[in-house]
């Protein structure tokens, strides 16, 4: 009796030990590295596959349906794919922040591919932590040193702050915008009359005979020249 409560115990205690070494290791919080979020929503549709998940063509694990799991990596830039090599995302990641990538079944031909999507932080976050979603099984994981299954507490992403105006602070005052100086007006003055004086004034000379123009009486050209031929007549005649 005592030998087979014995031989129980240890077998027990050696399926413990099988366990926690085929488990990973819960992974504390690395500010120096990037924490990605990968999961996949629980459908009908290509529930029985499991796509691989890679990042820079090293085999994370395989993503089960309605499943996720939390990837560490370094700062830096980084690919990650499925087994759809035609869809990627290329991550620039930044230590201490964190990204969220859905696992999305494409329809094949003869079977369904994995593709990834980096999500938005907000969307992710939400559907991260839907109730329909477990982290993934121990058997599925591949690369132990980076993917851990414990459950996920993202952090909520903080919305940028909106900047408050202080009453108490004295407004600047409006730019003074000087206006351009007026431009003078050209005034146009009228063509001044010639004066009566200068009409009267004017003189014609018409062969020899100068004659003066006025206003009241003034000697046409034709009178002028008939009067000198009257005149040249007379000299002629004496």
């Amino acid at each position: 009796m005592r030998r087979s409560t014995a031989l129980l115990f240890l077998l027990v205690v050696s399926q413990t030990i099988s366990w926690a070494q085929s488990t990973p290791t819960s992974q504390t919080p690395d500010s120096s590295k990037a924490t990605v979020y990968v999961y996949r929503y629980k459908q009908f549709v290509g529930a029985a596959l499991a796509p691989s998940v890679y990042s820079d063509d090293v085999q994370l694990a395989r993503m089960e349906n309605g499943r996720y799991f939390t990837a560490t990596v370094d700062a830096g830039k980084h690919i990650f794919r499925s087994n759809d090599e035609q869809s990627g995302i290329v991550l620039q990641a930044v230590a201490g922040q964190q990204y969220f990538i859905r696992v999305d079944i494409a329809a094949g031909f003869m079977k369904g591919h994995g593709r990834l999507t980096l999500m938005d932080g907000q969307q992710g976050t939400y559907e991260l932590t839907s109730d329909k979603l477990k982290p993934l099984d121990s058997g599925k994981v591949v690369d132990k040193d980076r993917v851990s299954i414990e459950v996920a507490h993202p952090q909520a992403p903080t919305p940028a702050t909106a900047q408050t105006a202080d009453p108490s602070a004295t407004p600047a005052p409006a730019p003074v915008v000087s206006s351009p100086a007026p431009v003078p007006a050209v005034t146009q003055t009228a063509a001044q009359p010639t004066p009566q004086s200068a009409l009267q004034n004017a003189s014609v000379t018409t062969g020899g005979v100068s004659t003066n123009s006025t206003s009241g009486d003034q000697t046409s050209l034709g009178d002028a020249a008939r009067q000198a031929r009257q005149k040249k007549q007379a000299q002629t005649q004496k």
